[in-house]
Formats: structure tokens, sequence, C-alpha cells
């Protein structure tokens, strides 16, 4: 029997876990940086309010994660995780850099922009599920649980700086030096990995190298009620729920009129109800599947009172809502799929959890922007809504078909 630390922050008694936690937060500070001046850039700078094209740009830069599932499951499994780890840290911050330099010296075009998204999204594919799985090396399973509820927090805190952050550079100096400061905001995370103490490490078992390996985890994922269940919810938010680039630029620029500043705002605000949902995740002991529901119902419910937000401070309550519940489901599945799969198969199933949730993006992204486009913000959030009560549907029914001893 796993015996889990105690206390909100116990992950944090782990040296290694505080080495990489500190580099990981400088990171998700630029992350959020670069991710907000970038649909600023395409929706006011390159294009005329265009929701369609910020849909497209996040198509492609998320996109990769279900076109290279095979090899980034496998890549997980197999490889060391701390030199992957370096090697697309490196990767996402020269790209960044890149960007940066071709935007301020003018040059930069919306195909430009498209083109970046997507080797960004190749590197990010390979970076998440590795990203995901290392964290049960550097605390073990006792305090994997509260250890992911604390990436949650360090990335929503990043989540809440860095939109600001953004909204004052690229009021000051625009957008290009936004995406400089995430290129250099991956020294912090790569550092931290360098600094990590080998001995104390945990390293999981290592699948055997063998053809079918992605198959393999496929077919365990999805043979298990739980984690089909998982899955398909995962789909349904990931695809049509998780699209807040539009949700909130297009509100922001069409329906209440405001600066890069006030949109900035609105992500901040969002990103606090993120951290409340962490820090709540990260005081229970371990994750529960009907948390599965809630967390779905209550996204559907926000969103529901977003699309029919009168104001902008209405608006941005609603936010708050949708921020803790979005953390709230995000966090449960990763926890769940994680702690009840077999330590060889991790890296297989949590690249399987990523293709399926960020995926559907291709799908869902250009929907939801032709949908802002055609009819307005508040129904593209209206299809945001009804995702999340579809997938709180598919928690009830599988909490209601469960047999005495089922692991969910």
């Amino acid at each position: 029997m796993i015996s889990a630390g105690t206390g909100v922050f116990c992950s944090l008694r782990n040296v290694n876990y505080r080495i990489w936690a500190g580099g990981a937060f400088v990171s998700n500070i630029g992350t959020w940086v670069q991710r907000t001046a970038q649909d600023w850039l395409v929706l006011t700078d390159l294009t005329h309010h265009d929701a369609t094209a910020v849909g497209l740009v996040m198509a492609l830069q998320f996109g990769p994660q279900m076109l290279l599932l095979p090899w980034t499951g496998f890549a997980a499994d197999h490889f060391n995780q701390r030199r992957l780890l370096m090697i697309t840290q490196a990767t996402m911050g020269l790209l960044a850099l890149a960007l940066g330099a071709l935007t301020i010296s003018g040059l930069v075009q919306l195909w430009h922009v498209d083109v970046f998204a997507f080797l960004f999204g190749c590197a990010a594919a390979f970076d998440a599920p590795v990203r995901q799985t290392f964290v049960a090396e550097l605390v073990g399973d006792a305090d994997l649980h509260n250890a992911v509820a604390l990436n949650a927090t360090s990335f929503n805190a990043g989540r809440m700086i860095g939109p600001a952050v953004a909204g004052l550079v690229i009021a000051a100096t625009g957008t290009g030096w936004a995406f400089l400061i995430n290129g250099a905001s991956f020294v912090g995370v790569l550092l931290s990995l360098m600094a990590l103490r080998s001995d104390k490490l945990r390293p999981a078992l290592r699948a055997h190298r063998k053809k079918g390996g992605f198959s393999e985890g496929f077919h365990y994922a999805w043979g298990r009620r739980d984690l089909r269940a998982i899955l398909i919810m995962l789909f349904l938010i990931g695809t049509f729920g998780l699209n807040f680039p539009i949700f909130i630029s297009t509100m922001a620029v069409s329906v209440f009129h405001t600066t890069a500043q006030g949109y900035g705002l609105l992500s901040s605000i969002m990103a606090i109800g993120t951290m409340a949902g962490a820090f709540l995740n990260a005081s229970r002991k371990t994750p529960r599947f009907d948390l599965l529901l809630t967390g779905a119902g209550v996204f559907g419910a926000g969103c529901a009172l977003a699309a029919l937000a009168p104001g902008f401070w209405f608006f941005a309550a609603a936010l708050l809502v949708i921020g803790m519940a979005a953390l709230t489901f995000t966090n449960t599945t990763n926890s769940l799929m994680q702690l009840s799969t077999a330590p060889e198969m991790r890296g297989r199933v949590m690249a399987l959890r990523v293709g399926v949730a960020l995926g559907g993006t291709p799908i869902g992204a250009p929907i939801v922007g032709w949908v802002a486009n055609t009819f307005g913000p508040r129904w593209a959030l209206g299809i945001g809504a009804l995702a999340g009560l579809m997938a709180a549907c598919v928690a009830f029914i599988a909490l209601s078909r469960r047999e005495p001893d089922a692991q969910i």
C-alpha cells in the first residue's frame, strides 16, 4: 500500500522536485507570455479580428499531439526522460527566439506563425507525455497526485502572470519582444534539469522495445471501462471546450471592445480560478472519479454563464468558475490515469491522454472559430458549454454502471 504524504505542499519536501518546480515556473510564465502574444498578433496585427485564423494556428500547434502519437508514447516509455526533456525544451526555446526575431524585424506574416506553431507543436508533442510521467521519477507514486496538482498550480500561476506581462510588453514594445521573453525563459527549466540529483531520482520500469507498442497502449486503455470513459470525456472537452484563446480573445475584442491589456487581464483572471482549483486538488490525498462528473458539469455551466455575460466583469467572474472546473477535470484525469496504469505503460497511456485532449483541437478550434466569426463569440462559448455537459453525462453513465469492485 502506497503511503501518501500529507499537506498541500508535501511534494516540495523532495529536493529534486523543488529544483524542477523552480525552473518550470519560470518557463511557464514565458509560455503564457508567448501564447497571449501569438493570439493577439494573429487576431489584431495579421488579420482583421479573424477568429478562424486563430483557430487554424491552434489546430497547427496542437495537431501534432495526435499526428505523432505512436512515436511520442514510444519515446516516453523507452528513452531517458531527463535527456529527452532537455532536447524538447531547448528546441521550443530556439523556436520562440526565432519567431521573436522575425516579428521584431517586421517581416512576420500569417503563414510564418502557422509554420512556427506547427514546429512548436511537434516539439511539445514529445515533451508533454515525458514531462507528465517524469513527475513520478521525481517524487514516486506516493506523492504523485500532489505533485501533479502542484505542477498545475505552477502552470496556472504562469497563466495568471504571463498574460498580464504580455499585455504590458505588447503595449510598450510590440509582440516580438514577448516571444523573446519566452525563449529566454527556457533557460530556467534547462538549468533545473541539469541541477537534478541523479541519486535521488526514481526511474520507472522501461518498456521493452518491440513492434506494436502504440497499439498495445491503445488496447490497454480502451479495454478498461474507466480509462475509456475518461478518454471520451477528454475528447469532448478538449476538442470543443478548451478553446480559451478563441473564447477570450473574441469576447474581449468583438463584444467588450477592450485592448491588449484587457485581454491579458481576462486571461489572468481565469488563471486565478485554475490556481484555486489546483490548490484544492493538491489538498486531496487521492483523485476520485466522481470529481470528473463535478468538474465537467461545472465547466459546462460556467461556459453557459460566460456566453450570457452582460458585461466585462460578469464575464470575468464566469472565467473564474470555468478555470476552477477545467483544472479540477484535467488534473483528475492526469492523476487517475497515471496511478491506475502499470509503470511500463504510463508513457503510452499519457501520450494517448495528451493526444486525445489536445489532438482534437485541429477539429474543434476551426469549427469554434468559424462559429465565432459567423454567429458571434457567445455562440462559440455555447459549444463549449454543450461539450462540458455531454462529458458530465458520460461520467454519470460510467458511475451508474460501475460494479462494486470496479476501479471507478
